[in-house]
């Protein structure tokens, strides 16, 4: 059994003092309001993944070649040129809601947004948790 080695994995930093820290002021703003979407809508409280993710809710996959480990279910970063929005499964199922978010960019787990007034917070919402239905329905989704 081959374990993953994920560089990205659970730390003991607070998730409130990394919000606090956020710069610019108003990207801390929406990393605050992001982190109460998550949790109204996951119903799970935040965890630090590596230096700069916020997760919520954690999986245990292991694909046929072996490989096997765990990782954050849903979660987002606020990175310098945009908020990064982190979906397990991807988006690929989810073009239906995609179209009703509002501004926004693609990645393969990622959704990227500048800033929040871009895009519909319920909307988001759907998403995020479309995304952990489907994530449950490979590997469960266990609370952090």
């Amino acid at each position: 059994m081959s374990r993953s080695g994920n560089k990205t994995v659970p730390t003991d930093q607070s998730v409130e003092d990394f919000l606090e820290a956020v710069q610019p002021p108003g990207k801390a703003d929406d990393s605050r309001a992001l982190d109460a979407v998550f949790r109204k809508t996951t119903g799970f409280s935040p965890v630090m993944w590596g230096p700069s993710i916020v997760g919520y809710g954690r999986y245990h996959y292991r694909y046929k070649s072996g490989r096997e480990g765990d990782f954050l279910a849903t979660g987002f970063s606020p990175r310098k040129a945009a908020l990064s929005i982190y979906i397990m499964p991807g988006y690929a199922d989810f073009g239906d809601i995609l179209s009703r978010l509002g501004k926004h960019k693609l990645g393969k787990s990622c959704l990227y947004v500048n800033k929040l007034a871009d895009v519909d917070l319920d909307v988001l919402s759907e998403l995020i948790h479309a995304g952990l239905e489907g994530l449950n329905r490979y590997w469960p989704v266990e609370p952090t």
